[in-house]
This record gives structure tokens, C-alpha cells and sequence, in this order.
């Protein structure tokens, strides 16, 4: 069994959509990125990468790299996945937490386990989802961004 820790943290910003681990969000802001900046499924990919040695999503999907603009993260998470395969690894479980000020997002997280595992290839059973909040503490308890952690275990032969 190997472990991985990700992190991810994007700035709000108008005119953009919010999409948290591949769930659309209606708020007055999103989060500004090269892709569609979804720091929950960036912290699971992340953490993914880090479970088998793979470096980070800057080093395969680069914010330089027009191809991935706008990029569903849902995408890189399948495309992470893939990797691992390759690799001869598999996704055992997930659990992340996402921080943020606004919106309540505990009405989401049924929607996003569901989209993450289908996207990882993996049981809702083993894809935990948690929210919180700074406690108006630093940018983030101002609410000028969105951060998210994760931790995945990987089984590799």
C-alpha cells in the first residue's frame, strides 16, 4: 500500500463557473484557472500522483500547455488513473476535504462522491467528501478563494 497527499487552493473570481469535484455550483463567483480549475478534483489527482511517485498535475498537464485549457478536471482525474494502471496501480480509497467560506457545499458532496468515483473508477463507499470552513481566518475565511486536500491510497503490484 502506498499513501499520497494533495493540495490545491484557487482565487474566486466573476465570470467564472464553480465546479467542485466535477459539480457545477451556482455562486457568484468561480475559481480562476488555466483549466476548469476544480481544486478538489486537482488535491485527489495530486495525491494520486504522489502515491505512485509521479511528481504533480503541473508536470502532466502543465498551465503553459493550451491543450488542457479549460479542461474538465474530471478528465485529468481519468487520465491520472490511466496512469496509475499503467503503472500497475490501484485506487483503494480517497478522502479529501474541500475549505470554503461560500457556498454551503454539504448539499453537494453526494453529487461530487459520485462523479469522482465514476471518474477514478471506484466505489462511492471509498470516496469521502468533506466540507468546512476557515472560520473567516486568512484568504480563504474572507472568502477570496477555495482550497481543497486530499489523501489516496493506493494498492501497486
Amino acid at each position: 500500500m502506498r499513501c499520497g497527499i494533495g493540495y490545491d487552493v484557487h482565487r474566486l473570481v466573476e465570470g467564472r463557473k464553480l465546479i467542485l469535484g466535477g459539480v457545477e455550483i451556482a455562486h457568484s463567483h468561480g475559481l480562476a484557472g488555466h483549466s476548469d480549475a476544480d481544486v478538489l478534483s486537482h488535491a485527489i489527482a495530486d495525491a494520486l500522483l504522489g502515491a505512485i511517485g509521479a511528481g504533480d498535475i503541473g508536470q502532466h498537464f502543465p498551465n503553459t500547455d493550451e491543450a488542457f485549457r479549460d479542461m474538465s478536471s474530471l478528465e485529468i482525474l481519468r487520465r491520472v488513473t490511466k496512469l496509475l494502471a499503467d503503472k500497475k496501480a490501484r485506487v483503494i480509497n480517497i478522502d479529501a476535504t474541500v475549505i470554503a467560506e461560500a457556498p454551503k457545499l454539504a448539499p453537494h458532496v453526494p453529487a461530487m462522491r459520485k462523479k469522482i468515483a465514476q471518474a477514478i473508477s471506484l466505489s462511492e463507499s471509498n470516496v469521502s467528501v468533506k466540507a468546512t470552513t476557515n472560520e473567516s481566518l486568512g484568504a480563504i475565511g474572507r472568502g477570496e478563494g477555495i482550497a481543497a486536500m486530499a489523501i489516496a491510497t493506493v494498492e501497486q503490484e
